[in-house]
């Protein structure tokens, strides 16, 4: 029985599965996916969820290296940036991007400094950290100083079942739409597409639907006449947004730059056409989706003009792109980073 216990606990890995004030959507359904998957895709392992509290209390700066050792675990993954300075253990930590650095005129002014004074040093002493893409992991090599040998690249999915989706209808409307979802941080550069938008021409009439509240902060909401407008979603369910998907015209995504911006990857899989800036697209998605430059209102008005009246084209488009981004599901990004487990493991 010793022998089986010892086997076990060489196994074990400590998984912080603390859902914060400070986490976004995105990083959210990241850490519920790990969570839910690993112990079923990687049954060799035993993961041990930890954590409570929220960032920069007690609780995760002396509770989470406690409950890590106390687990019996070898290994402890914090899958985002909010880490302890001491963790406690062997350690391996998720960036999903390094946006506040890159500009920090967007965000709090002590978001630099606390990345480059605590996740900085955190990330350096991991065994590894993990990313969704190459870009992000250019930008820890270059922002944060993380060699290139530590960094693992892990590109985020989608559920692969697609059983519920196929139930959904699409969301009809009076007009073609064209969707974005996320927050409205400055980042997202939705005053490039609200402004693209409105520069349709009047015989092309479409909404521009955005999740979230009304942002007052945005350019025109009204085009001339009967042409469209903008409307603001709210918050929307999973099975909701999963319609409005499967209804737009295209999908649109003008940020500036994303960790890997799941919300194109789910409206891929949706079947729909996404249109989006080459600084938001991650390589794997890059293939299969309508790019144009972040700040060139004229190049998206021009695609936006295009999905409009060349529907057949890029319908085709966004069935070739359902087709290639199969592969891309949680499933995989579980499998993916229980391999990287035991690389430390071993």
């Amino acid at each position: 029985m010793e022998g089986v216990a010892g086997a076990v606990n060489a196994a074990r890995v400590a998984l912080d599965v603390r859902i914060t004030s400070h986490m976004s959507a995105g990083m959210i359904r990241y850490v519920r996916e790990l969570a839910a998957r690993l112990p079923v895709v990687a049954p060799d392992l035993s993961i041990v969820p930890i954590g409570a509290g929220d960032n920069f209390d007690l609780a995760e700066q002396a509770g989470l290296p406690l409950s890590a050792r106390r687990s019996g675990a070898r290994l402890l993954h914090v899958p985002s940036p909010f880490v302890p300075l001491v963790p406690g253990l062997p350690f391996l930590v998720t960036i999903h991007d390094l946006i506040d650095l890159r500009y920090p005129g967007f965000g709090k002014r002590k978001v630099g400094p606390y990345y480059r004074f605590l996740v900085g040093p955190v990330a350096r002493r991991a065994r590894a950290v993990i990313t969704d893409d190459e870009g992000t992991a250019r930008d820890l090599e270059r922002l944060l100083h993380v060699p290139r040998a530590k960094i693992r690249i892990v590109p985020l999915g989608v559920d692969g079942s697609g059983q519920r989706a196929a139930r959904i209808p699409p969301v009809r409307r009076a007009r073609p739409f064209f969707l974005n979802v996320g927050n409205h941080r400055p980042h997202k550069n939705l005053d490039v597409l609200v402004r693209a938008w409105a520069a349709l021409p009047a015989e092309q009439p479409a909404d521009l639907l955005l999740t979230g509240l009304d942002d007052v902060a945005l350019p025109a909401r009204r085009r001339a006449a009967d042409a469209g407008e903008v409307r603001f979603l709210g918050n929307v369910s999973d099975a909701d947004l999963e319609a409005h998907y499967r209804g737009a015209a295209a999908y649109v995504h003008p940020a500036l730059a994303e960790g890997f911006g799941l919300p194109m990857l789910e409206a891929m899989r949706a079947g729909a056409p996404v249109i989006a800036s080459h600084g938001a697209l991650p390589a794997v998605l890059a293939p299969h989706a309508f790019a144009f430059e972040s700040d060139d209102v004229d190049e998206l008005r021009a695609l936006l003009a295009r999905a409009l009246a060349d529907r057949d084209r890029f319908h085709s488009a966004a069935e070739a792109a359902q087709s290639a981004t199969a592969y891309l599901t949680w499933e995989r990004t579980a499998l993916a980073t229980g391999a990287i487990y035991r690389e430390f493991l071993a």
